[in-house]
């Protein structure tokens, strides 16, 4: 059954917050993009006296965060994040209490299920023991693998949300993830694991790097994502993404800070005068922005920032749940349909090189397993059901008969449910929010030196290249992902600047 998750103002998360550095004069800044980045920005300034105004060239905030009756009357469809494994742990998150303030994390029966061509699905509990018990022989590879993490999730997350070239706050936690993390998950998939299931569902949660999980540093995101699962869950958010888009706007709004709708910024030197401009873009976009006065070497290096691979969508209104052979897949929040790690391994390597797969892998999002408020009214009784598969970056043709094969495999009769479906490319998901350049969802590729070096090679990465210009997006650390922290980080930034420049 679904459940609300632990509040994170609880006590255990007390004291784990997103401390920022004292001694800064307020001023006034002005944050450019509406997005969790740079409302997570503006919330934590405003907070600490500033005045602040946001501009957002859309007409409703909310970047890849928002959420739409795309379906329909009574449908909440995410229209882009879905499912949310940093969120519920963010540190800034939590420091600016965004459940107090409305947001509400809800979890599935099962964080992610992965049905196999051959045999039962796999599946991840929200539990280590109840997972690695479900793996038989493989069980106790698993926990061996896992089972640190877990124990460290909590740390973890304030290690790896933000920098990864800074002392960590909990080196230890951060050793043991480094132990697993240079290789590549298809190398821990053949040496660790003998069953399909557990090489599955390792696979699945490497390749939210978006990257074949021949590459290395895959395998640090098999053991983040799976050490999440079993411990904070992968939740949504009850009412969709958006509610944590409204959460950060209670709080700028209590605090004073403003907000610009249908205000596109091409010239900073349009803004009114400011002590400070965050910008929740991407670095292409930075590059293209007229009055940044960026120093020549800074702007040639955000030109040279490489794209990965893109994600197609696909948003299905069915007329009830999905037909699944495996009946326990409908209590999973989040389904991964690529059928073995081979496959998975060969679908990922053909859209990293402009290919676009004959299966593509695809991930499908049931919220309303945890969430029945995403179908209710003259919608009751149908099942949204949110849906992407991995494509070649700016890839233009119709995924759809693609994704509904991927879903018939392990789904007879899934076609024959659909009421209602609204197909999303990635030129339309670049048009809608210039953030996801051609479909890529994660602010540029992670893979090589651009996981560590995002977007330069800088010890303080959110500096924009001079004085009173910060960067605060996905192409920042610590990465893509619904959690506020680069527009945290680059407020630390900031603030540390600033009172520097006191003395």
């Amino acid at each position: 059954m679904p459940r609300d998750a632990a509040p994170i103002d609880a006590p255990a998360a007390r004291g784990r917050g997103f401390a920022l550095p004292q001694g800064a004069e307020p001023g006034r800044a002005v944050v450019v993009g509406a997005g969790p980045n740079g409302l997570t920005a503006a919330a934590l300034l405003a907070r600490e006296g500033w005045e602040v105004d946001v501009y957002e060239r859309h007409h409703a905030p909310g970047g890849a965060s928002a959420s739409s009756p795309l379906l329909g009357r009574g449908t909440v469809v995410d229209l882009g994040a879905a499912g949310h494994p940093f969120g519920v742990v963010s540190p800034v998150f939590r420091e600016l209490d965004l459940t107090g303030h409305g947001l509400r994390w809800v979890h599935p029966e099962f964080p992610m299920g992965h049905p196999l061509p051959d045999g039962p699905a796999a599946v991840l509990h929200g539990d280590l023991d109840a997972t690695a018990e479900g793996l038989g022989v493989d069980g106790r590879a698993w926990r061996a693998l896992h089972a640190p993490l877990v124990r460290d999730a909590d740390r973890l997350a304030a290690d790896v949300l933000g920098p990864l070239l800074r002392p960590w706050p909990h080196p230890v936690s951060m050793a043991r993830l480094g132990l697993r993390a240079p290789w590549p998950a298809g190398w821990v998939n053949r040496a660790v694991f003998r069953t399909e299931q557990a090489r599955a569902l390792y696979t699945g949660a490497a390749v939210h790097a978006i990257l074949p999980p021949g590459r290395p540093l895959t395998s640090a995101f098999g053991a983040l994502f799976g050490a999440l699962g079993m411990s904070s869950g992968w939740p949504v958010a009850a009412g969709g993404s958006q509610s944590i888009v409204d959460a950060l706007l209670a709080v700028l709004r209590v605090h004073g800070g403003r907000l610009h709708l249908d205000h596109e910024v091409t010239d900073l030197r349009e803004l009114p005068a400011a002590d400070a401009v965050v910008l929740d873009l991407t670095p292409r976009q930075v590059a293209a922005l007229a009055g940044t006065d960026l120093p020549p070497a800074y702007a040639r290096s955000l030109r040279r920032w490489r794209h990965g691979s893109a994600v197609s969508k696909v948003d299905f209104l069915l007329d009830g749940p999905v037909p699944w052979t495996d009946v326990r897949l409908a209590g999973a929040g989040t389904v991964h349909l690529g059928g073995t790690a081979a496959q998975i391994q060969h679908a990922e390597a053909e859209a990293v090189a402009g290919r676009m797969p004959e299966h593509p892998f695809v991930m499908l999002c049931q919220q309303q397993a945890a969430d029945p408020s995403r179908a209710v009214g003259p919608s009751a009784g149908r099942t949204v059901v949110w849906s992407y598969a991995h494509v070649p970056f700016g890839w233009d043709g119709d995924v759809r008969p693609l994704i509904e094969e991927q879903v018939e495999r392990f789904a007879p009769g899934f076609r024959d449910r659909i009421v209602h479906a609204v197909a999303t490319r990635p030129a339309d998901l670049e048009a809608w929010n210039p953030n996801l350049a051609g479909g890529d969802i994660a602010g540029g590729s992670m893979g090589g030196l651009q996981l560590l070096l995002r977007p330069t090679a800088s010890p303080r990465p959110h500096r924009a290249g001079r004085p009173g210009l910060y960067l605060a997006s996905a192409a920042t650390p610590p990465g893509g992902g619904v959690h506020g922290m680069a527009g945290a980080w680059a407020v630390r930034t900031l603030l540390r600047d600033r009172a520097r420049a006191a003395f």
